[in-house]
């Protein structure tokens, strides 16, 4: 190229290592860490296929000690990183409670008290969120407090007030039109404090109830129902 002269020769020489050397390495035959690196390396990249690669070091070790395959945590690691393989890293945590400083909120009418005495007495609604593989699912579902079961749930790609009312309606719908003792407690996200959920709880003859934010849940245990993020 360009009148210069290239060769395995010329290289060596620049950089002062004997060609006798660089033809040795390239004849020679592979170590047995190498062999060894050329078998695992495939049946690690199938393991994380498998498991919809989002295994990192830890799990992928694991899962790959589990399948009878001799491998050490750190060699897990560095054949990871020789594959171009690496897990899944978890995103940023979303903020499903965002409270509406201009609006009024409703007194918390049940005091970290979260029984009844009898279905459709209390209802708890909160929202929360599920990563999925095309971005984040948030869910909208209220429990009644007295058998625990959801009465009402709203999926959505959005965090509007109108999944929560789609909530209320399926609540509405499996459990009756009006309600004139019932009590529906949430949080003060801007969702629960709007009017129109005020409206739509009065239509069925609920009355809202409103605690701290991010608390509606909260029973001394860190998720009593199971359900939150």
């Amino acid at each position: 190229m360009d009148g210069r002269r290239l060769g395995v020769e010329l290289i060596c020489r620049l950089l002062q290592v004997a060609p006798s050397s660089y033809y040795a390495a390239k004849t020679r035959t592979p170590s047995a860490r190498a062999v060894r690196d050329d078998e695992l390396i495939p049946q690690l990249v199938e393991l994380w296929e498998s498991n919809y690669r989002v295994y990192g070091v830890r799990k992928l070790w694991r899962a790959a000690r589990r399948a009878g395959i001799m491998i050490g945590r750190d060699q897990t690691a560095r054949l990871m990183r020789a594959a171009g393989i690496e897990g899944a890293r978890r995103s940023k945590r979303v903020k499903t409670t965002r409270p509406d400083p201009a609006s009024a909120r409703h007194p918390d009418l049940v005091k970290r008290e979260f029984t009844a005495s009898a279905p459709n007495r209390l209802w708890v609604t909160d929202l929360t969120f599920v990563p999925t593989w095309t971005g984040v699912a948030y869910v909208c579902f209220i429990i009644d407090a007295f058998s625990r079961m959801i009465v009402g749930w709203r999926v959505a790609s959005h965090m509007r007030t109108e999944m929560v009312l789609d909530a209320v309606e399926m609540a509405r719908w499996s459990r009756g039109a009006r309600h004139e003792d019932l009590r529906c407690h949430s949080d003060a996200g801007s969702q629960f404090t709007s009017i129109r959920y005020g409206e739509r709880l009065a239509e069925i003859g609920a009355t809202p109830s409103i605690g701290t934010v991010g608390d509606c849940l909260l029973t001394g245990q860190s998720d009593p129902w199971g359900v939150a993020a």
